[in-house]
């Protein structure tokens, strides 16, 4: 029965959305079609983040689990696609209630979506547009927990804490930090991007999901596990890099001076970052690798990621610059515990997200966001204790939830494979497949 509800639960909807009334779309005159234009490509480039992912991540993990280490990041592009249209968007961008979910009553199916009223921060496009914008970070960020669990988590069971993951942790955090009625966003917290919202959330909840499912047996046992492709991890990197540009760029919600802010920022933080962590690895005496290059550089696109539209160009190299280091010691110190975060999700993008959290509460300013606000570094002192607030809240309930979440699923279904499928490896025992 288990093997149907899956297949039952996607035809219903899709029989249910043949009855859905549709509604033209009238508001056209209100549009910037630069804009639009903008925008149309933005959500192809962070769409392209998750193909990006599955190389970096693939790219790092032992030759038995490649496939489906990609594959797991890569299913969501279908299935978080499907639930954001039945229910995500309304709850994250519905009418708010208590300012903690949006009420998805009213947008079930995105029921006249195509014919609503532009988004309140994205006056000049389409509200189907900015819904398809955000669908694509929804796609991406229960995709990154799976760095922490590979290599020994079941597929059905990440299939099924993706689906929770996306309701009960994206959702509400997207809804606190980017619907007006939001309480982090009454608060005044600034995530441009997804500080919160992405990293700080999947760096969390990967790292309450290595803690259950506990150390590879490979570990356990002594052995090596050797990246086995680092040029999937150049070309993920590549992939990743080029589609922050529409993840950070893209959030100014217009072609505009902000969304030139914030393409520079990106480029040049993740350059920052990318050379920072190989040169403090050669501080202590080893050799500039290829992957130190990339996971610093993604790092680096980390934490620029809240702060992007709301710092200045030369602030976007200290905040690469001291989100590697920042990262690289936390790798190191994770690699002194028993937890197994096998890609080092937490380090990379739970720490950096929590350092480019606090940084923009640090370097952020009004002359280059005068809808954001001055940050500690210009004498927004109650604003930078703001952040260190909200980003403690999302911290603590992505952790918390996470586990819940992990043990839950871990009751309907196991969570970790087998020995013996552990010992054959996840691409042939889950999925039947090799390189």
């Amino acid at each position: 029965m288990k093997n149907k509800v899956p297949f039952i639960l996607l035809g219903i909807f899709a029989v249910w959305g043949v009855f859905i009334p549709l509604v033209a779309d009238h508001v056209a005159a209100g549009y910037n079609f630069g804009d639009v234009a903008w925008m149309i490509v933005a959500t192809a480039l962070v769409l392209l983040m998750t193909p990006g992912l599955s190389f970096f991540y693939g790219g790092m993990v032992g030759k038995k689990n490649v496939i489906s280490t990609m594959f797991q990041s890569f299913i969501a592009t279908g299935l978080i696609s499907v639930l954001w249209v039945v229910i995500g968007y309304g709850l994250a961008f519905g009418p708010t209630i208590g300012g903690f979910i949006g009420n998805p009553s009213g947008l079930f199916m995105m029921k006249g979506i195509n014919g609503g009223a532009p988004w309140v921060y994205a006056p000049t496009i389409p509200l189907l547009l900015f819904a398809l914008f955000q669908m694509k970070f929804a796609i991406i960020t229960p995709a990154l927990v799976v760095g922490a669990t590979a290599e020994r988590i079941r597929f059905t069971s990440y299939v099924l804490f993706m689906v929770l993951f996306s309701l009960l942790i994206y959702a509400p955090i997207a809804h606190w930090t980017w619907n007006p009625g939001g309480l982090l966003n009454k608060m005044g917290v600034l995530d441009f991007a997804g500080g919160t919202v992405v990293h700080i959330s999947a760096g969390c909840s990967a790292l309450a999901g290595a803690i259950i499912l506990k150390r590879r047996r490979v570990l356990l046992t002594g052995e090596t596990v050797k990246p086995a492709r680092v040029t999937y991890v150049l070309l993920g990197t590549g992939l990743l890099w080029f589609g922050w540009f529409g993840f950070n760029a893209g959030s100014a919600m217009a072609a505009n001076s902000l969304a030139v802010d914030a393409f520079a920022n990106t480029n040049t933080a993740s350059a920052a970052a990318g050379l920072s962590w190989i040169f403090f690895d050669s501080l202590k005496g080893r050799k500039p690798s290829a992957l130190g290059f990339c996971i610093g550089a993604v790092v680096g696109l980390v934490a620029i990621t809240p702060a992007a539209g709301f710092v200045g160009l030369p602030q976007s190299i200290f905040i690469g610059f001291i989100a590697a280091i920042c990262s690289n010691v936390a790798v190191h110190w994770k690699n002194k515990t028993s937890v197994d975060d096998t890609l080092d999700v937490f380090p990379c993008h739970g720490i950096g997200g929590i350092v480019g959290m606090i940084l923009t509460g640090v370097f952020a300013s009004k002359a280059i966001n005068p809808a954001g606000n001055d940050g500690l570094f210009y004498g927004g002192v109650s604003f930078f204790f703001r952040q260190i607030l909200g980003c403690s809240i999302v911290v603590v309930f992505s952790f918390v939830m996470g586990y819940i979440l992990f043990k839950v699923v871990d009751i309907i279904v196991p969570l970790r494979v087998d020995e013996k499928e552990e010992i054959v490896g996840l691409d042939i025992s889950q999925h039947d497949e090799s390189l």
